[in-house]
């Protein structure tokens, strides 16, 4: 299952933070903190849960994961990962660089 993307933007600003912390994974937030931003993590640094789900993968290999009961109300939507001006979730790779990641989303066909 492939049910994300990233704009080029994102993956430019995907490589800077690569660079600095080397490997990373994503997590959607539930929308708790930080609202529902795509978290980015160190890969080994953050614990992948049970009933987390792992929507896809980046271009580069960057595993992006939503939790279960997250993924039951979104299984129908594809998740563009973007980058805005602001500041990152608290906890993300994302935060202090004046830049942010953010999840945008098209709505699927529903299988019959």
């Amino acid at each position: 299952m492939d049910k994300v993307t990233a704009t080029p933007e994102a993956m430019a600003f995907l490589a800077e933070i690569k660079a600095d912390h080397g490997p990373v994974l994503f997590h959607q937030s539930g929308g708790c903190c930080d609202g529902s931003s795509p978290m980015c993590y160190p890969q080994g640094e953050f614990r992948i849960g049970e009933s987390d789900v792992l929507l896809g993968t980046l271009p580069d290999g960057t595993p992006v994961y939503i939790g279960g009961a997250q993924f039951e109300v979104w299984q129908h939507t594809d998740l563009i990962l973007d980058v805005v001006p602001g500041r990152g979730g608290m906890f993300s790779l994302d935060n202090g660089r004046e830049r942010r990641f953010l999840t945008r989303s098209t709505v699927c066909a529903v299988p019959a």
